[in-house]
């Protein structure tokens, strides 16, 4: 026994396929092309477009939104809005729980326990009531309202007995001989009438339904049968082949023009690098490179080398220019107010190297002689 089913074999397609099949596809591929490769061109279009504007715009987009309504809005939250929650929630348990549980705690509770306590007293000296005084007096009424039914039944009985045998012989007997002597017979004698009337309408109307049904059947539905089995359903399998010839066309147009539009894409990238990338690449580095090292240390490191030797010798100048306006008015200060004050020496606190204090000398109060 086989593991695996062979596959299915299709049904071999028919000449009117076979014959359509070509043309639709050549048609389909001249079709299909420009709008594949057009579609193509507006992918790499706006992929381009997409990493070159579109995504830092968007980023930038994003950070300036987060800028103008994220951030504000989480430091109005953060720094005011739960802080002044923080405080309503704290006067709100100071100014209405407390308070409102030291009510119930102090003042509701001990009245609804003495409410409580004066309910049951209440509620026992409405039970002594209703089983000392009520449940006798009701007991009392009930005994006197059983003598009075009692009475009242014995009266009854004999009144509904008289009025039931004159009601027997007076409205049932005479009403059973009408209906059993008149009304059946004459009821059953309409009943035949009808029964017969409804047999003649009911063979009427089948032949009056047998007759539309054949003349519809016959004007009607025949030509319609006639109409769906020798055009509609003749004409319905060729526009289905025609259909899925057309749609198989234009998959594969579709994908035989993404092969081309490659190609063409392929080969317009080689062109363009080999008529701009390449050129611009041997340029650069055969002839721009070389040209820019020469002019590097031809010209611009020798006039780095000389400016920068400039630069030095000005500054050497303006140092001494300075230094020297700096003597010059010292100068001035001297003959103007005379040699300048010298701060007078002051004893150090620590004796100097010469003098320092050891273990071995007398100079602490413990070790003087």
């Amino acid at each position: 026994m086989d593991l695996e089913k062979p596959p299915a074999q299709q049904p071999p397609d028919g000449c009117l396929v076979v014959a359509i099949r070509l043309p639709v596809r050549i048609v389909m591929l001249v079709v299909v092309l420009p709008v594949r490769m057009t579609w193509d061109a507006l992918v790499v279009a706006g992929r381009f477009l997409n990493d070159t504007v579109l995504r830092p715009l968007g980023r930038a987009l994003s950070w300036l939104g987060r800028a103008v309504f994220v951030w504000p809005f989480v430091a109005l939250w953060r720094w005011v809005l739960v802080p002044a929650g923080r405080a309503l929630a704290w006067l709100g348990k100071v100014l209405v729980v407390v308070p409102c549980v030291w009510l119930y705690r102090y003042v509701l509770t001990p009245v609804g326990h003495a409410l409580a306590w004066t309910g049951h007293g209440i509620a026992a000296g409405l039970a002594w009531l209703y089983a000392r005084v009520l449940t006798p007096v009701g007991h009392a009424i009930v005994w006197v309202l059983k003598g009075v039914g009692a009475v009242l039944a014995a009266v009854g009985t004999g009144v509904f007995t008289a009025v039931a045998w004159l009601a027997r012989y007076l409205v049932v007997v005479p009403a059973a001989w009408l209906y059993t002597w008149v009304l059946a017979p004459v009821g059953r004698a309409v009943v035949w009438c009808v029964n017969g009337l409804l047999r003649v309408l009911r063979v009427i109307v089948t032949g009056i339904g047998v007759a539309l049904y054949w003349i519809c059947r016959i004007l009607l539905v025949l030509p319609a049968l006639a109409l769906w089995r020798w055009v509609l359903v003749p004409v319905g399998h060729v526009l289905a082949v025609l259909g899925r010839e057309i749609g198989t066309a234009l998959g594969h147009a579709w994908r035989v023009a993404g092969h081309i539009s490659l190609a063409v894409g392929r080969f317009l990238g080689t062109l363009l690098r080999r008529v701009f990338v390449e050129p611009a690449r041997w340029a650069y580095a055969r002839v721009l490179t070389p040209v820019g090292h020469a002019v590097r240390d031809a010209v611009l490191r020798p006039v780095g080398e000389a400016v920068r030797a400039v630069g030095r010798a000005t500054r050497q100048a303006l140092a001494s220019a300075r230094e020297s306006v700096r003597q010059a008015r010292a100068d001035v200060r001297r003959l103007l107010l005379g040699e300048p004050r010298q701060p007078a020496a002051t004893a150090r606190r620590e004796p100097v190297a010469a003098d320092t204090r050891t273990l071995g000398s007398s100079t602490t109060a413990l070790t003087k002689d």
